[in-house]
């Protein structure tokens, strides 16, 4: 009896994030301060619109149904946390970091997180729009259920990211350094500009067949019927 060989990975798996949150205590009800430390802190539909918590740390932390427009987080660490439906347009996460967390629903547009790290980290649900993630590195990311419109991944570095059963319109993958990056389960995949970066990533062969035209046009071929 021939042995069955097991099927080899074409792309190594994304190292998931599992939170597990202690029991919280309640924010106290005064405004997010810079480099503030919370530590088992839940932060419940509140309006942090316009604070600013730039290089605050938060740690098995839960942010549930909060508002963050224009909310300043420059450098903020997330560690260990669920963030569920923040909503705010304009939100300022520019080289923060973000460990071990799930984010749950988000309604956000314009986020900043040029120049940012995640690790281990699930978006799951929800829109962002117009999210800027140049120069940042990203591993072990799972893009699931949620909509991104026209992302900026301009030169950041994505290793073991996953795109799974999400929307992608407009993406900008220019400059950027792809490594285990899965986008064949994307339930829609339009990339803008950066299509030769691609090496590093696998598609499906239906994919394949809708980036025909861009990757033709990349190396400079013209598609043209017979008689034409």
């Amino acid at each position: 009896m021939a042995q069955r060989t097991k099927p080899v990975r074409v792309v190594e798996a994304v190292r998931r994030a599992e939170v597990r949150l202690p029991p919280l205590r309640p924010f106290d009800g005064g405004e997010l301060r810079p480099d503030g430390d919370y530590d088992g802190v839940e932060f419940r539909d509140l309006d942090l619109c316009g604070q600013d918590g730039g290089g605050a740390l938060f740690m098995d932390c839960a942010v549930t149904g909060c508002a963050v427009g224009e909310t300043r987080l420059v450098r903020a660490r997330f560690v260990d946390s669920v963030l569920t439906e923040p909503r705010g347009v304009g939100t300022d996460l520019a080289e923060a970091s973000l460990r071990d967390v799930e984010v749950v629903d988000a309604w956000l547009g314009g986020v900043q997180l040029h120049g940012g790290v995640l690790e281990r980290v699930v978006v799951r649900g929800g829109k962002i729009d117009y999210v800027n993630l140049r120069k940042a590195r990203l591993r072990d990311v799972v893009f699931e259920g949620c909509v991104l419109v026209e992302p900026d991944f301009g030169q950041a570095s994505l290793e073991r990211v996953e795109f799974r059963d999400c929307v992608v319109r407009g993406a900008d993958f220019t400059g950027v350094r792809m490594k285990d990056v899965d986008l064949r389960d994307a339930a829609e995949l339009d990339i803008a500009r950066g299509i030769e970066r691609l090496a590093g990533a696998v598609i499906s062969p239906s994919q394949l067949m809708e980036l025909a035209p861009a990757f033709a046009a990349q190396v400079g071929v013209r598609v043209a019927g017979p008689g034409e």
